[in-house]
């Protein structure tokens, strides 16, 4: 996934204004006629709600607009240079150079059809006929047009989800989303199957729940001690769950794992949630604030009776626990409630302040 990229762009040059003068037959002292040159083509960034990756961008990180005609005779207005629009996802987060090194928030593209302009075009020119007065009749000169902007830009995309599925790798998170969402990201039973962040949509109507907003659901790729660090899939993943309003901890056991006792598994679960927690503190802290829940994904491979011992022995998380399949669909009804319910009480909570 392209979620990072450098881009330069350049606005056209205004067109130049013309020198000419007026000549017809039987006129042959007319006056200055010069046209204005065109304005040159700004460039534009706007988002788009169906875009979800910089991916477009690979290969194109030079953009030049078109420059402004040159203005002609008989006061002919030069034509004005065409405007380019880059189209990015909702998310996107623009930084302008300060230097080699350093740049600077211009803008946080967070809403849809939102558009800024990036380089602004230069103006064209005006004709000699501008200049003309009563003690200059014939203005032999006229301006050049304006040169366009030039910026060098870093364009960084942090996806906008209400709720992000994090855990290590291989616990379903995939799973778990194409049966909330019905989206279809690559599942296969091997660590680091995903290998860029999955959007769906969670509709809660099609749950018979009350009907709120539809919810943006990401699958995480699987994080790894030292994630923070950049190690695995890395830190370039780490950022997107900072926009999540919910973060839903996906724990589950491995095939090795599964005649382990109650309380041995629960140890192993609770090593899983310590880990993600400790990426995501090291990461940000302020990630660990965020409203969460634990899913314990996986079920149908464990005992009846050993999801009811396993909540009782991770009741130290202090937060929901919602033992689910997502192979099997066990569960998935509650798992969605709580979901919604969270998300009802955050639009609360943001619609009070």
């Amino acid at each position: 996934m392209i979620d990072e990229i450098i881009i330069s762009v350049k606005a056209g040059d205004g067109g130049d204004g013309k020198v000419s003068f007026r000549r017809e037959r039987f006129v042959p002292k007319g006056g200055p006629d010069g046209g204005d040159g065109g304005n040159g083509g700004s460039i534009y960034l706007a988002t788009d709600y169906n875009l979800n990756t910089l991916r477009w961008f690979a290969g194109r990180t030079k953009f030049v607009a078109e420059s402004g005609e040159p203005g002609g005779k008989n006061k002919r207005h030069g034509a004005n240079g065409q405007d380019i629009i880059l189209k990015v996802p909702v998310g996107t987060m623009v930084f302008y150079n300060l230097s080699t090194i350093d740049y600077r928030l211009l803008a946080d593209l967070d809403q849809p059809n939102l558009t800024i302009r990036l380089a602004r075009g230069g103006k064209g020119g005006f004709g000699n006929w501008h200049f003309r007065k009563a003690t200059v009749q014939t203005p032999r000169h006229a301006e050049r047009g304006e040169p366009g902007e030039h910026q060098t830009l870093k364009l960084e995309l942090k996806l906008l989800a209400n709720v992000g599925l994090v855990g290590l790798p291989n616990t379903g998170k995939s799973t778990l989303l194409s049966v909330l969402t019905k989206a279809q990201p690559k599942i296969a039973n091997y660590p680091f199957t995903t290998l860029s962040p999955n959007l769906g949509v969670l509709n809660p109507i099609d749950y018979r729940l009350k009907p709120i907003d539809s919810l943006i659901v990401a699958d995480i790729p699987g994080l790894i001690e030292g994630a923070h660090e950049g190690r695995g899939l890395g830190i370039k993943f780490l950022k997107h769950i900072e926009r999540c309003q919910i973060i839903v901890y996906v724990l589950a056991p491995s095939d090795h794992e599964l005649n382990l006792s109650p309380s041995e598994l629960a140890q192993s679960l609770l090593n899983q949630y310590s880990q993600v927690r400790q990426e995501l503190k090291a990461f940000n802290p302020t990630l660990l604030t965020k409203s969460s829940l634990t899913v314990i994904n996986k079920i149908d491979l464990l005992s009846e009776k050993t999801p009811t011992n396993l909540i009782r022995n991770l009741k130290i998380l202090k937060q929901p626990i919602i033992p689910v399949s997502a192979a099997t669909h066990q569960n998935l009804d509650r798992l969605t409630r709580q979901i919604v319910n969270f998300y009802a009480k955050i639009v609360t909570e943001n619609q009070r302040k």
